[in-house]
């Protein structure tokens, strides 16, 4: 079992399942949210189906361009990339954006990253190249992005921004929490989602994200 530092010794506050080492809590949370249809609706959540959702079967081929796919697969995570927005994205600006994508490289595990992230690392790039057009913002941005690099790019919103104290900076405090203690939190994200039951088209970034979210939407796990 990895040992993570005290959420004091991190640049981001944990989830309180992670805090206190709540194995079980975690693993529930992370089920009622991938596997378990809502009992309101009887379906699973719309971001169950997010990781995975390939109709076109052209993901890992379009790895660097935006589609109409990914235009889609963000309205599962509750938003919704605007009709103009989405008309720029698909033309005069999909060269860009496909030059940035390329920029980046593949994707890969954040906590790989050795080197801070900043202003002038190739996602942050993106980041500020899709904020500058008019009706995405920082929420919309994120989930873009994570959708063409899952490993590499942690999704915001104000919920979890609030929940992981990410307000101010969100991707290099994340970054720097999963290379604290040797990777241990990395390490422990991976056994939770192995332990969940869910494959490796769920990334431990996503793992944290939805732990997050989850308690930020006052899911609360079985005592």
């Amino acid at each position: 079992m990895s040992e993570i530092a005290s959420s004091s010794e991190l640049p981001i506050r944990l989830p309180k399942v992670l805090r206190e080492h709540d194995e079980a809590g975690a693993i529930d949370t992370l089920q009622a949210y991938f596997t378990r249809p809502v009992v309101k609706t009887g379906y699973l959540r719309s971001g169950a189906y997010w990781d995975n959702w390939d109709p076109s079967g052209q993901r890992a081929a379009d790895a660097n361009r935006f589609t109409t796919d990914d235009l889609v697969s963000v309205t599962f995570l509750s938003v919704q990339v605007p009709p103009h927005a989405a008309w720029l994205l698909l033309g005069e600006l999909r060269e860009p954006m496909t030059e940035l994508l390329q920029k980046i490289g593949p994707d890969r595990d954040l906590v790989d990253e050795s080197e801070p992230m900043t202003p002038m690392s190739p996602a942050w790039e993106l980041e500020t190249a899709l904020w500058a057009v008019h009706g995405i913002g920082r929420t919309i941005a994120s989930k873009l992005i994570a959708r063409k690099r899952p490993r590499l790019f942690p999704i915001y919103d104000e919920v979890v921004g609030r929940e992981l104290g990410t307000k101010a900076a969100h991707l290099e405090p994340i970054r720097q929490a999963l290379r604290a203690d040797d990777g241990a939190l990395h390490h422990r994200l991976l056994e939770l989602r192995d332990q969940a039951g869910l494959d490796e088209s769920v990334p431990p970034l996503r793992v944290l994200d939805v732990l997050a979210w989850m308690q930020g939407k006052h899911y609360r796990p079985p005592s």
